[in-house]
């Protein structure tokens, strides 16, 4: 089934020629089903690439899936224009009044500032505390689950050493939970970030569950189930080339970045990175539209909120 998003969003041409079935708001109102509501908070400076890495795992599975975007109002992003937000994105005061089935919110280039000197931290909060009432199950990725495991549970980040980035290998910390239904023993995972959050702080709140780690890069999924929040510290989502991008442009800034580790072949820049988690990125979104969203969300998304 298709994603529905804007008309005339970027992504939808990238969407279209790698053969993902993307919908106009014209055609999908034709069908007689009604879509899953997804809410995406884009909290990273170029949108238009999460956009499409977001739009194409959540818009390969067989339910059709209707996305809106916001940004926060209190700060204003410097790497998207003004006109570009204005066609494709709202602010939370164009929310705050709706249900959705899901509520997304992504990482952000923050992690070496402290939670609470984010410039739009009290907006961030007063969404994540919106979202436990008006969206049915939610999805944080890298920075914005280390926010939102702070916020919720006060579970601290702590400085790495050196920047952890590459591809590494996971595994289980739970048998049998429907977000990993498919998922090997081990499974690859890219990660890139300066913070972590640690195994015992987790084991210390009885509402969470650690679901999955990694020996090199330390905690990766993290849950309330009975909450439907997910935690995710790494990024399933990213593009073959993200890494490498990222290593480039650090190059570029004189800071001397470690090669991301497990991801070009024979460590050598030069080579094509070879893709570990394509298949993973794909089973995670899917699993939890499927399970945690559509399988559980009541039909009548006005009733979310009386839950």
């Amino acid at each position: 089934m298709p994603i529905k998003i804007p008309n005339n969003l970027p992504a939808t041409h990238v969407l279209e020629g790698e053969n993902i079935f993307v919908m106009d708001a014209e055609r999908a109102y034709t069908q007689d089903i009604r879509p899953l509501k997804i809410l995406i908070l884009n909290l990273m400076p170029i949108k238009s690439v999460t956009e499409t890495q977001l739009l194409r795992l959540l818009g390969n599975t067989p339910l059709q899936v209707e996305v809106d975007f916001i940004y926060t109002r209190t700060y204003t992003p410097t790497h998207t224009s003004k006109d570009y937000l204005t066609e494709f994105y709202g602010t939370f005061d164009d929310v705050r009044e709706k249900n959705y089935d899901g509520f997304i919110m992504t990482g952000a280039p923050l992690e070496l500032v402290e939670f609470e000197d984010v410039t739009y931290w009290r907006e961030l909060t007063e969404i994540m505390d919106w979202s436990k009432s008006h969206a049915w199950s939610t999805f944080y990725i890298c920075w914005g689950a280390q926010a939102a495991l702070y916020h919720y549970y006060g579970v601290q980040k702590y400085l790495l050493p050196e920047k952890i980035s590459g591809v590494y290998r996971h595994r289980l910390c739970v048998q049998h939970e429907k977000i990993f239904r498919g998922f090997d023993d081990e499974f690859f995972v890219p990660h890139s970030r300066y913070t972590e959050n640690r195994r015992e702080d987790i084991l210390n709140v009885p509402a969470l569950t650690l679901l999955a780690d990694s020996a090199e890069a330390g905690v990766y999924a993290v849950a309330n189930l009975d909450a439907r929040q997910f935690f995710i510290t790494g990024h399933a989502e990213y593009d073959p080339n993200t890494l490498r991008n990222e290593y480039e442009r650090d190059l570029r800034a004189g800071l001397n970045p470690n090669i991301p580790q497990n991801y070009f072949p024979h460590d050598d820049p030069t080579l094509e990175p070879v893709v570990k988690w394509r298949s993973v990125a794909h089973l995670l979104f899917a699993n939890w539209l499927n399970y945690y969203v559509y399988q559980e969300t009541p039909y009548e998304l006005e009733s979310i909120g009386r839950r």
